[in-house]
């Protein structure tokens, strides 16, 4: 069982960090500029960078106290799954190559 939690918590760390190298990098090459065809670039890669976005909006809400507790754990909640879901993925894929 330990196995299995660590595949977990390490599938969830690939992810985040997946998630981050994306986000970072579309942002310093794009910019915040969303219009024309990179309106389509930005929600294709939000599907890789949704979690760090997601996390990094919820923490900043959270600090401003915008939002509640609840529904700051409910976003890290949603972002931690997603992040879990998108490092089996890179991992699927690391060990096909």
């Amino acid at each position: 069982m330990f196995r299995d939690v660590m595949v977990v918590l390490f599938a969830v760390t690939t992810g985040f960090t997946a998630s981050g190298i994306v986000s970072n990098a579309y942002q310093l090459v794009v910019g915040t500029r969303k219009e024309g065809a990179l309106r389509t670039l930005y929600y294709v890669v939000m599907i890789v960078a949704g979690p760090s976005v997601l996390f990094e909006s919820a923490a900043k809400a959270r600090r401003a106290k915008s939002c509640s507790r609840v529904a700051f754990w409910l976003a890290a909640a949603v972002a931690g799954y997603w992040s879990f879901a998108l490092g089996l993925f890179v991992l699927d894929f690391a060990l096909a190559i």
